[in-house]
């Protein structure tokens, strides 16, 4: 509340400013601007878009189709900064926060955030705009900017933009502290978060388009000059959703698999967690970083192949129901095989039960033939196995998970990538995981790991 006070105050001397009145269509203008180029960013309709789509609705009576609305890739973030930058540089102080006010609360979407977060993220960018706009008629901006006096103009026009972002950051790290009880730690990280290159980006856009609007061209050559930024958040805001849509199809197989065994619950994502922390250690980044949490989380998909009798049994399994249980790896791989965006995570869903001395399955590879996404996830799998509850066995504590992967590394497990699973335990912690509510009241085996040797074929910590 006391931001949306602040931002309110901010519009009071709306008809006092330093540059006599104020340039009322240039404030609608502009507001209307960041709105479009908004949306373009969130990959959604533009609002003369939606109105047609809205006008046509009511001539013809037609309802959108489910899924024909979409909401924006990230609601609570404002991704376009390029024509707010450029308010603050051509308007008043109280005129620059009314454009940002006004483009947030107009630039909605069918599934976009509340009204009252929807007020939050206008207040925030008010704020941010009338602190901006201050500094930059302090520095004497607009003066410079007007006489195209450079370097020197860049002066202000860069305090502006660091102003803006350093509000922008401050405000939206405060509210998580309050609203999540993050430590206050976490202003000094939002603070800096904001400021990088895409920033930069942003100023300058800002920049050009003040300087054009202001030339013998008007707003025509400003909004013309924001095309290739247009391109570029139009083709982001696609690659977005189509991750958003790779996560959102990982996430339907694994609660497929989870809600078949109970006890795996939260496995598939732990595991996928403990393969990230692993190839962090080993310096993995970027796209690969994520198949591989990919590959981690579907390792055991395959388990919808297998009969759910077998996956809840708690006890010993014959040798004719192990080898049934074993064929998961292979389903999984079939299951998978035809989502192309999951590449290198194929061959870890595959061979993530092979050992490295060959006596794993399903085709006996050993050492470096087996694939680096399988070795990770191997390690990771019978370290979450290991200290997590199942039906057949009591989790153990870390450190004795610690030593069962220690003694096995070199026969069953890459001593690589042990290593690195034990130092980002060191480093980042893992809490062992107790079994669910409905079966805590259940005699549970309390089996010590590391003794006997496990037999060939099954995996050491009781993974299955």
């Amino acid at each position: 509340m006391l931001v949306l006070a602040a931002a309110c105050c901010c519009l009071l001397p709306i008809r006092f400013s330093w540059d006599g009145p104020v340039d009322w269509p240039k404030v609608g203008l502009l507001a209307f601007l960041h709105t479009c180029w908004e949306s373009v960013a969130q990959g959604l309709p533009t609002p003369c878009l939606r109105a047609a789509r809205r006008a046509t609705a009511l001539v013809t009576g037609r309802r959108p189709e489910p899924g024909e609305e979409r909401g924006p890739i990230r609601p609570s973030a404002n991704t376009f900064l390029p024509v707010l930058f450029a308010g603050v540089l051509m308007l008043p102080p109280a005129a620059a926060a009314l454009v940002a006010l006004l483009a947030a609360l107009a630039g909605s979407s069918p599934d976009g955030p509340r009204l009252l977060r929807r007020g939050w993220n206008a207040a925030q960018f008010a704020l941010a705009a009338w602190t901006a706009a201050v500094l930059f008629h302090l520095l004497d901006g607009p003066r410079l900017l007007l006489g195209a006096r450079y370097p020197a103009a860049l002066v202000p026009a860069l305090a502006a933009m660091l102003a803006f972002c350093l509000v922008n950051g401050v405000l939206v790290a405060g509210i998580r502290v309050l609203a999540e009880h993050s430590p206050p730690a976490e202003l000094r990280r939002g603070a800096r978060s904001v400021l990088g290159l895409p920033a930069l980006v942003h100023g300058l856009g800002g920049l050009m388009m003040a300087v054009l609007w202001q030339g013998p061209y008007g707003a025509f050559a400003a909004v013309l000059a924001l095309l290739p930024l247009s391109i570029s958040a139009w083709v982001f805001a696609q690659g977005h959703r189509e991750r958003a849509a790779h996560r959102a199809t990982v996430e339907a197989l694994v609660q497929a698999v989870e809600i078949k065994d109970s006890y795996t619950r939260g496995h598939s994502e732990r595991v996928g967690r403990a393969s990230v922390l692993i190839a962090g250690q080993l310096g993995m980044a970027g796209e690969r970083l994520r198949t591989l949490h990919f590959a981690g989380t579907l390792h055991d998909v395959g388990k919808l192949g297998v009969a759910t009798e077998l996956l809840r049994r708690n006890g010993p399994l014959t040798e004719a129901e192990r080898r049934a249980v074993e064929v998961h790896p292979e389903y999984g791989h079939e299951l998978v095989r035809g989502i192309e965006f999951l590449g290198e995570a194929h061959a870890g869903i595959l061979h993530h039960h092979e050992r490295m001395d060959g006596r794993g399955y399903p085709q006996g590879l050993a050492g470096e033939r087996i694939p680096e996404f399988a070795r990770i996830i191997a390690v990771a799998d019978a370290f979450d196995s290991m200290t997590s509850t199942r039906s057949y066995r009591r989790g153990r504590p870390v450190p004795e998970a610690v030593a069962e992967l220690r003694r096995c590394a070199g026969s069953q497990f890459d001593p690589v990538m042990v290593d690195a699973l034990v130092t980002a335990v060191e480093r980042h912690g893992w809490q062992p995981v107790l079994p669910p509510a409905e079966h805590q009241d259940q005699a549970v085996p309390d089996i010590p790991l590391g003794v006997p040797e496990p037999p060939p074929r099954i995996p050491a910590g009781g993974a299955r």
